[in-house]
């Protein structure tokens, strides 16, 4: 232990020397956390002051009197919507869907013929997509009053066209429902935390054996064993103080958010930031130990890089499955690293209980990683030293 303390040091302090490097990773922890929140409340402000605005664009709004005469009660404001809407709406230089009123509207409304009328927008432009619900909702309800108008005028009750009364009723509690917006935030962190050990753990091994310093290192007489735990001791030493810096920096991020709604929903405190910090530091160790092993292999700095790629694509896949699975969480997603961290650090956010076998399951399945791992290491720096 003696010699694993002694290499842990000189690895730290050799990490902690690119003072550069390891500044740009520190303060894009700590900056990531507020800078999200703030993106993300952005975000959602602009949507509530869309909706807040209550404002329609109608194109061919001299033709419908009786629609124009509707939105103004509903407190909308009504504007004509530009010759070219078709391509504002294709080049997302027009946020609002349009309202496509045709010129027999009022004739046909007359006689009691439907007329056609169409809401325009396009998929690709968020901001118009965003508020098509709201508009179809609004012209439903235009709907609904001339049927309303139609069968009072006959002596006939609108209650006769509706066999049920339904209601909404929303079970997802307001931190579920904030988590619907704040599900990126786990994905931020895991990638803070992999690039966090990824230089270090290059350069203690990969970036050594290319310095020509790896050689003398395995001449001391210090077991392999020690030698490899006080490097990986050093390159995780890194990688779970960007995670304790990652995991804290949503506190004082909360102060920025632009939202109201948002700012009263997002539950983040104390007891969530030392559960994130609880699911990442068994994590960190992990990729850590993945990282040496691969670079381990490699002659050069930048061969290692290249190697390194497929670790930081597959942390980077593995939460999109939360996103693309529809049918909830699987048991194997709790033994997969990264995948469970990710899936455990949305259901903190969601305000969900975490049992104590959820949270046994991933440290376990990060410790067998990291021992495999590590094993791996000191037979290859016994391969070295033989060589």
């Amino acid at each position: 232990m003696n010699a694993a303390w002694s290499v842990f040091w000189k690895e730290l302090v050799d990490a902690l020397r690119d003072r550069r490097t390891l500044l740009t990773v520190l303060l894009s922890s700590v900056a990531m956390g507020p800078l999200v929140l703030v993106l993300i409340s952005t975000l959602v402000s602009s949507i509530e002051k869309r909706a807040e605005a209550r404002q329609v664009v109608v194109a061919g709004l001299a033709n419908a009197p009786t629609l124009h005469n509707y939105l103004l009660r509903q407190t909308y404001t009504v504007s004509e919507a530009p010759a070219d809407y078709e391509r504002q709406l294709d080049t997302s230089k027009l946020g609002d869907p349009v309202v496509v009123v045709p010129k027999d509207f009022e004739a046909d409304l007359a006689k009691g013929e439907m007329p056609l009328v169409e809401l325009v927008s396009s998929s690709a432009n968020q901001r118009a997509e965003g508020s098509v619900n709201r508009i179809m909702n609004l012209l439903l309800g235009f709907n609904r009053e001339q049927a309303a108008l139609r069968l009072s005028l006959r002596g006939v009750s609108m209650g006769l066209l509706q066999a049920t009364q339904v209601e909404q009723r929303d079970l997802a509690n307001p931190a579920a429902r904030a988590a619907r917006l704040t599900a990126m935030l786990p994905f931020f962190v895991l990638m803070a935390v992999l690039y966090g050990a990824l230089n270090a753990a290059l350069d203690s091994t990969a970036g050594e054996r290319e310095r020509g310093s790896l050689e003398p290192l395995l001449m001391n007489p210090a077991s392999r064993g020690a030698l490899v735990l006080g490097k990986w001791g050093a390159v995780a030493a890194v990688a779970m103080l960007i995670a304790l810096l990652s995991s804290f920096s949503f506190l004082p991020g909360q102060w920025l958010l632009r939202s109201e709604t948002l700012a009263a929903t997002f539950q983040y405190g104390l007891p969530e930031a030392l559960a994130f910090l609880a699911l990442l530091l068994p994590l960190a160790g992990a990729l850590s130990a993945m990282l040496m092993a691969i670079a381990i292999r490699c002659k050069t700095f930048k061969e290692a890089q290249a190697s390194a790629t497929v670790i930081v694509l597959v942390v980077s896949l593995l939460p999109m499955m939360n996103m693309i699975n529809q049918d909830g969480e699987k048991p194997w997603h709790l033994w997969l690293p990264a995948l469970a961290q990710s899936t455990l650090m949305n259901r903190v956010l969601r305000g969900e209980p975490i049992t104590p076998i959820e949270w046994a399951q991933p440290l376990l399945a990060c410790a067998f990683l990291t021992v495999l791992c590590l094993a791996f290491v000191a037979r290859q720096f016994k391969r070295a030293a033989v060589r």
